[in-house]
């Protein structure tokens, strides 16, 4: 068994006679995951020590040393030059003690009115704010492209589909459009999140508050966040703005993941639709001919990764009495690992989709195949008065009649036509026209060439004041 034989004594020790078994030492270390929170941390401290300076608790040169000294160690950690030791537990513990190696007692007195409970809550939310707003970025660049490519396929027919078989024809700038949309709402629901994030809890110091005259406002006006915590038993424990930035992750994963389903197939020469481009595939070790769609499969795969960060920060919090418990300590390599997806993950399908070729004729050679006229005929029978489950027969058995043909509907004569009901005249063939077929659609969010422009420049016009608002993507 272990000895107690831990490395040095802790900054929290003085309540202890012997040091840390160092297996224990070695289980709650969490310095190798949460010093991506250093910057995060770093701005928190500097927020602190000059509301401290500012409410008279720290005189101005403590102060002045203070963020003197952090502003050294934030250039040592950019630069990888910061030194980062696992005996000091954490990223908080390892700053705080640099910054006493560089400016004396002035660094201990940096902690004054503040726990580690609300520090960490803090740098967790700094972090994630700034990764909310790294994926509204990813987003945006990836409807600007499925507007380009939407507009550039106007004029392109392929079979829509249901239960994954050919229902009606649409344009395929309808079709990219769709997704356009799911991830425009995925950075509206990051929008909304961004309110939740953005609470400071510093001045709620472990959990009940602190008796020193803090000003949290001022604090969280220095970090840049409009609300102050509300309860402070609530803001040291909160993890909810985690979880449900996770949740966004994993909507937009399942988003990505339907796209990248649709490339494969699509990518199959039984369907042809694209020619994946060779900067995102690969080929096979044994068969010289394939061309495989790895960084689609890739994406897919890694949905199962975000949706399991869900789970277990979920699974971590459900628990969980008040207040901060060392469980919370968990609570960051997941949403590490799920940001580092996202993100990526955008950005690798903007590019893919940007140079994505797509294959209009053999989308129209399937168009003609799967008989997608066959609701126009229909709905010409009722516009000619036959009710519509008689004209559903009707053309339910023209249909079969051209299967057994191997003709598509257009290409049967006006009196073939004819022998399954009267009704049908020369007008019918326009009305078979797959062109035609979609530009009927003219009705809101259709897939007809009006209502496809309507959505490219509402889009646009999003895309313009987003820009403006975040300072382009």
């Amino acid at each position: 068994m272990a000895t107690e034989s831990g490395s040095s004594q802790k900054l929290w020790s003085g309540r202890f006679d012997k040091t840390t078994d160092r297996l224990v030492e070695a289980y709650t270390a969490s310095v190798h995951v949460d010093r991506r929170l250093a910057v995060q941390d770093i701005r928190g401290s500097m927020a602190h020590a000059r509301m401290l300076g500012e409410q008279g608790v720290l005189p101005p040169d403590d102060v002045e040393a203070i963020v003197s000294g952090l502003d050294q160690i934030l250039a040592e950690v950019n630069s990888g030059a910061f030194v980062w030791r696992d005996e000091l537990e954490d990223v908080h513990m390892n700053i705080e003690s640099r910054l006493t190696e560089l400016i004396g007692d002035a660094g201990k007195k940096l902690h004054t009115g503040r726990s580690r409970n609300d520090q960490v809550a803090l740098d967790f939310r700094l972090y994630v704010d700034e990764a909310l707003k790294r994926w509204q970025d990813g987003l945006e660049e990836l409807v600007a492209v499925l507007v380009r490519r939407a507009e550039e396929h106007r004029r392109t027919l392929l079979p829509g589909c249901t239960h994954l078989q050919p229902a009606q024809p649409v344009s395929l700038a309808q079709h990219l459009l769709a997704y356009a949309w799911m991830f425009r709402r995925d950075h509206a629901r990051a929008e909304d999140a961004l309110k939740r994030v953005r609470v400071s809890p510093l001045g709620a110091a472990a959990l009940s508050g602190t008796t020193y005259p803090l000003d949290p406002a001022m604090a969280a006006r220095e970090v840049g966040f409009p609300e102050v915590f509300a309860n402070s038993m609530d803001a040291v424990s909160d993890r909810d703005f985690v979880m449900e930035s996770v949740f966004i992750a994993a909507v937009t994963m399942a988003h990505l993941s339907r796209l990248c389903e649709e490339l494969i197939l699509w990518a199959n020469p039984a369907f042809g639709f694209v020619r994946l481009p060779d900067a995102f595939a690969t080929g096979s070790s044994i068969m010289p001919q394939k061309k495989n769609p790895d960084v689609a499969e890739l994406m897919r795969g890694k949905t199962g990764r975000v949706y399991g960060a869900l789970m277990s920060l979920m699974t971590l919090v459900k628990g969980l009495p008040l207040t901060y418990n060392r469980d919370l300590q968990e609570d960051k390599e997941p949403f590490f690992d799920a940001d580092k997806t996202v993100e990526t993950s955008l950005r690798l399908m903007a590019s893919m989709m940007a140079e994505m070729e797509f294959v209009p004729e053999r989308m129209l050679a399937l168009l003609r195949k799967g008989y997608l006229n066959a609701t126009e005929l229909a709905d010409y029978l009722v516009g000619k008065k036959l009710p519509f489950r008689d004209a559903h027969h009707v053309v339910g058995r023209a249909v079969a009649f051209a299967e057994d043909q191997g003709r598509p509907l257009e290409e049967l004569s006006l009196q073939e036509l004819q022998s399954f009901s009267p009704l049908i005249q020369e007008d019918v063939f326009s009305v078979l026209d797959y062109h035609q077929a979609v530009a009927r659609r003219s009705g809101r969010g259709g897939t007809g060439e009006a209502p496809v422009q309507n959505q490219i420049s509402e889009l646009k016009a999003w895309l313009t004041a987003s820009e403006g608002k975040n300072g382009g993507v």
